[in-house]
């Protein structure tokens, strides 16, 4: 049911964004009003989470450490294990983020002989994430020449990169295949391995099937059912120097996929997607494990009444003599 949900939801997102600007007068409102709507929220949206997040107090270093800190002279410690300065927190954040360094860690446990519990790397888990992520980023720089123009030299070139195959007319992306094979593996794992879909809800799936519609009718607009380019250069500019116009013969099919797009930025401050922002903000992550350089005191650690033991053997003396408890005092 998560699953037809999510997909059902999909699908309609797709149709709507397809039928509806085929309506008369309703380009307009696909073209130019829902990309901004769908903008402005993200925006908003993204903003709210980070200030909220940003608002949290932490009153102490508790940064997860997996190597020697650094104390002591004579002891050699591991700086992007367990940074000890501002400098070694940047490396290792970066590792984090450029190379999603703690899924690399990421382990298995399975029954081995029917009994004995064994722990193995799960190395296809970060494979496919960094080949989603990365693929990701890289054709949405790509999509910049669609809104510039001029088209900057480093997104032409990212573009001639990507395409070195040089297979089919027009050229398939190298980072197309990517995405598409990347989301077909992160989706059949939560199918086929039972434990994680077990704890896979419907906010798990709707993403990597919006993800993988985006894709899909991305690379049918390219190579199945062409539109016409120059019309969304002219919408897509438009958009961006807030003097939209909506050009006429723009297919369906584009439209159908713009929606989807604007789904995903809609969606993305409310869900999981967001810790794209949120890595940034872990206590976990972002601070310099200092615990035995410096004193860290809490701030809120204001005097609070307390009941000693002493005080409750003063009350309850005869009574706990009476049932045979040893008291301290006679």
């Amino acid at each position: 049911m998560k699953v037809l949900v999510s997909l059902a939801a999909v699908c309609g997102l797709f149709l709507l964004g397809m039928l509806g600007a085929t309506a008369t007068g309703m380009g307009w409102i696909f073209g130019v009003v829902l990309p901004y709507l769908a903008l402005g929220v993200f925006f908003v949206g993204l903003v709210y989470r980070v200030i909220t997040w940003a608002k949290v107090p932490v009153p102490f270093r508790i940064p997860t450490t997996c190597g020697q800190q650094k104390s002591l002279p004579w002891l050699r410690s591991q700086g992007l294990e367990n940074p000890h300065n501002t400098l070694t927190v940047i490396g290792r954040m970066a590792l984090e983020v450029l190379l999603f360094r703690s899924l690399a860690r990421n382990t298995k446990g399975k029954l081995v002989d029917g009994h004995r519990l064994a722990y193995g790397t799960e190395p296809w888990l970060w494979i496919g994430a960094m080949a989603m992520h990365w693929s990701f980023l890289i054709i949405l720089i790509r999509h910049v020449r669609l809104m510039t123009d001029p088209v900057p030299y480093c997104v032409s070139f990212l573009g001639q990169l990507d395409g070195f195959l040089e297979v089919g007319l027009p050229v398939v992306y190298v980072t197309t295949g990517v995405f598409l094979a990347a989301l077909v593996y992160l989706l059949a794992r939560r199918f086929l391995n039972d434990q994680v879909r077990y704890i896979s809800l419907a906010n798990d799936y709707f993403p990597l099937f919006l993800l993988l519609g985006i894709g899909v009718s991305g690379f049918c607009l390219r190579h199945v059912a062409k539109t016409d380019i120059v019309g969304v250069k002219e919408l897509a500019v438009g958009l961006t120097s807030l003097a939209p116009v909506v050009p006429e013969g723009i297919s369906w099919l584009f439209y159908g996929h713009l929606t989807l797009v604007c789904a995903l930025l809609a969606y993305f401050p409310f869900s999981k997607l967001t810790h794209m922002a949120g890595v940034f903000l872990s206590p976990t992550r972002n601070l310099a494990n200092t615990n035995r350089t410096a004193r860290h005191v809490n701030p809120w650690d204001y005097p609070v009444k307390v009941h000693s033991y002493e005080d409750y053997e003063d009350e309850l003396r005869d009574k706990m003599k009476a049932a045979g408890v040893p008291v301290e005092k006679e």
